[in-house]
């Protein structure tokens, strides 16, 4: 075959039965994949390891799954390949080569698909857009020079300009949702504990992997197949009662929906999100739910800080585990936005973590009141459109200030403890008033969906998130998938795609 034009009519589990049903070979997928991934990647630098070669030596042995066949991409910060480059973003890690693969891998590849690279992230997940100084930044395919998002932006990205149908991503404060909504894609983080840890219960448990697709239909597919607890897991959930796919098909309930536009930390949100949320509840009305507008009463500020003292530590931790597994030496090839988040980290005190992890119960409580009234909340999933490429880099006053506090190292800094960290965080509000709406759930361990329900008049994905009660995925992909044959999406492309 030459040339599969056909390909992005298709989500994945399509593709998987064109597969079954002989109609195309995996062969046939991954040629269409790559010629894709050549066409397009240098446009939007979603890929960042080619793994081309390594997938044509599995092409005819893939194990016999709901997903055989199925070109597929790996975010690439903490998804291990055995013998495959791990970068996490960064240039530290760009030649650690893992001795074996992750649970979560292992999962991924039991369905079948066929991994043929990895995407860009940014160093350790850390920020809402993907410009890494290792591998530089991903664009939106929706407008080139506009962000796709992060830190999922590589995977995002991939799906939207039709690479893939769906590819992997981790959301430890939004990186799920936040490109899906940037990329016009349905992403969905689930519960806390709802498919395995890939880093020693990275991020406290504020951090949940799973995929961004164009369909619900292969989000739900595929979290059937990767949930469950791995070995040694800090959370054990409830299993679903029946699969998410088969869900997809039973009857849902009138739901009791709350909306809100407000941002949490009393930022600005942009007309075209509040416009979208507006439009949605009348959506919603029509197709039968009860909906209102009601905020959650909880702490913005708290929330905020509770976050903020989470993402410093871990990135503390985090520069700790780089040292011992690769040498003092590593950390000098750390971009200075992740020395610096790791300096304040070291700033804090046990007491400053111990506080603010029983803050996160706080906001959980707060969570699980609101829900006894309501079924679920509706939010804007960001506060703006995608920002320009390069928009956010540091200054060069600010990087030439961050440098002198890295040099001060954390027993000078920590005489300044108090102003620096006040100072690091209002930085950090700034940035996060973009994105103010996702890291709830990330704190509170409820899961949590974008929906791509609007564009923009200039032509701009606008996603819609929706938040449910903990262990409640079921009632979010049935709601997905009422909006989506109310509303579809996934015939909108990309002018990009045009390339193909």
């Amino acid at each position: 075959m030459s040339g599969f034009k056909e390909y992005h009519q298709y989500d994945g589990l399509g593709l998987a039965e064109l597969v079954r049903s002989k109609q195309v070979t995996a062969k046939e997928l991954l040629d269409e994949a790559v010629r894709r991934a050549e066409l397009v990647n240098p446009k939007i630098n979603a890929i960042n390891h080619s793994l081309f070669d390594l997938a044509r030596q599995s092409v005819d042995n893939l194990p016999e799954g709901i997903f055989s066949g199925v070109p597929f991409l790996l975010k690439d910060l903490l998804s291990d390949v055995q013998g495959v480059v791990t970068s996490n973003g960064s240039k530290a890690y760009n030649n650690y080569l893992p001795e074996k693969d992750t649970e979560l891998v292992s999962r991924y590849k039991a369905t079948g698909v066929n991994i043929f690279g990895k995407t860009n992230t940014p160093e350790f997940g850390l920020m809402g857009i993907t410009e890494p100084d290792a591998f530089g930044p991903t664009r939106n395919p929706w407008n080139t020079q506009l962000t796709s998002g992060g830190s999922s932006g590589g995977s995002a990205a991939a799906v939207a300009a039709r690479i893939v149908p769906l590819a992997s991503g981790g959301d430890g404060g939004g990186s799920i949702r936040i490109p899906a909504a940037h990329c016009g894609l349905f992403g969905l983080k689930p519960s806390r504990g709802r498919t395995p840890d890939v880093g020693g219960e990275h991020w406290d448990g504020a951090s949940c992997e799973h995929v961004l697709s164009l369909s619900v239909r292969d989000s739900a597919a595929m979290l059937d197949q990767i949930q469950g607890a791995g070995v040694g897991a800090p959370y054990i959930i409830k299993p679903p009662e029946q699969s998410y796919l088969s869900a997809l098909d039973t009857p849902l309930k009138p739901l009791r929906i709350a909306f809100t536009t407000q941002s949490p930390y009393g930022g600005t949100v942009a007309s075209e999100y509040i416009r979208a949320v507006e439009d949605s509840a009348a959506l919603l009305e029509g197709l039968g739910h009860h909906v209102e507008e009601k905020r959650p009463d909880f702490s913005g500020d708290m929330l905020l800080n509770s976050y903020l003292t989470m993402y410093f530590g871990h990135t503390a931790a985090d520069v700790v585990d780089l040292k011992k597994l690769l040498g003092e030496q590593s950390v000098k090839d750390l971009e200075d936005n992740t020395r610096f988040l790791a300096l304040m980290g070291q700033c804090l005190s046990a007491s400053d973590y111990v506080s603010a992890k029983r803050d996160w119960f706080c906001i959980k409580q707060q969570m699980d009141l609101f829900h006894q009234d309501y079924d679920l909340l509706m939010t804007p999933t960001n506060a703006c459109l995608p920002v320009a490429v390069g928009s956010l880099a540091m200054s060069g006053m600010k990087r030439l200030q961050t440098r002198l506090a890295i040099a001060m190292g954390a027993g000078m800094a920590g005489l300044f403890k108090k102003s620096l960290l006040e100072i690091t965080k209002g930085e950090a509000r700034k940035n996060l008033d973009k994105t103010p709406f996702t890291q709830l759930a990330n704190l509170t361990g409820q899961p949590a969906m974008s929906v791509p329900l609007y564009w923009s008049e200039s032509n701009l994905p606008v996603g819609i998130q929706f938040v449910a009660p903990y262990c409640d995925e079921t009632t979010l992909f049935k709601l997905a998938a009422q909006l989506e044959q109310a509303q579809p999406w996934c015939g909108r492309m990309p002018d990009i795609v045009d390339l193909y």
